[in-house]
């Protein structure tokens, strides 16, 4: 059974995160937070140690929220060429997904922290990481599978899926334009085809 102070926590969490998602680390402040909550300094701090402590929960929070459903799109099919045509599928519609909680965690606390918290934005590095490393887990798995061709750098392609991802939804939140995000997963679907697929 979960207790009072972990529903507590959690609440604050959940209420907070879009906000820090939104108006970035250094803009949210603390009065932000009690306001949104509707708890006291004490109360925020009885469960967290300060603001960044605060901020790395939040963090984490949004990028279960946005991973978890992409996790499950995965899960569609077993066979990791296809695996990549479901990344792009599920991106096609991540701006209207995303735009729901202030916009994709990654690209906003990545660029707001860059400049003012170096722990926060090794954090989103951390993230970026383990996403390029799932990539190139499934690219490698595709080559095992004798899907995916066996010359290429998984870990080149890994990165370069990533990247057009990355950029294309700085460009579709930038120019509030879902162009950018779907022509981009076309492009991607075009090199997934004719680059990567034996």
């Amino acid at each position: 059974m979960t207790t009072k102070a972990a529903l507590t926590k959690q609440h604050i969490i959940e209420v907070s995160a879009p906000i820090f998602n939104k108006n970035g680390y250094a803009a949210t402040s603390l009065s932000d937070i009690t306001k949104a909550t509707g708890l006291t300094k004490g109360a925020i701090y009885g469960n967290f140690k300060n603001k960044e402590d605060l901020a790395f929960s939040c963090f984490k929070h949004m990028v279960k929220y946005l991973m978890q459903p992409l996790s499950a799109h995965l899960k569609l099919s077993d066979s990791p060429i296809q695996k990549l045509y479901l990344i792009t599928d599920f991106y096609r519609n991540y701006y209207p997904f995303s735009k729901k909680i202030g916009g994709c965690p990654v690209l906003n606390i990545g660029v707001d922290a860059n400049n003012s918290n170096s722990e926060l934005v090794e954090k989103v590095r951390e993230v970026v990481q383990r996403i390029q490393d799932s990539l190139c887990t499934i690219i490698e798995n595709g080559i095992e599978a004798h899907e995916i061709t066996p010359s290429i750098n998984a870990m080149i392609y890994a990165k370069r899926i990533d990247t057009i991802i990355q950029g294309a939804i700085f460009m579709t939140y930038t120019m509030n334009d879902e162009f950018y995000m779907k022509d981009a997963m076309n492009f991607l679907d075009q090199i997934i085809h004719n680059e990567l697929k034996i």
